[in-house]
């Protein structure tokens, strides 16, 4: 059951990606260093 619901995690954020990477949209991720950060989505794909 977990192994279902990790995959469709996966999946949910590839696509959530593409379509960012699509819209030339940004990412915001916080680093450990707490460091918030705007990042192109294409750069993680």
């Amino acid at each position: 059951m977990v192994d279902r619901i990790e995959r469709g995690l996966e999946i949910a954020e590839r696509e959530m990606l593409e379509e960012k990477a699509k819209n030339n949209e940004d990412v915001i991720v916080c680093g450990d260093d707490n460091v918030i950060r705007h990042i192109p989505a294409s750069n993680f794909l």
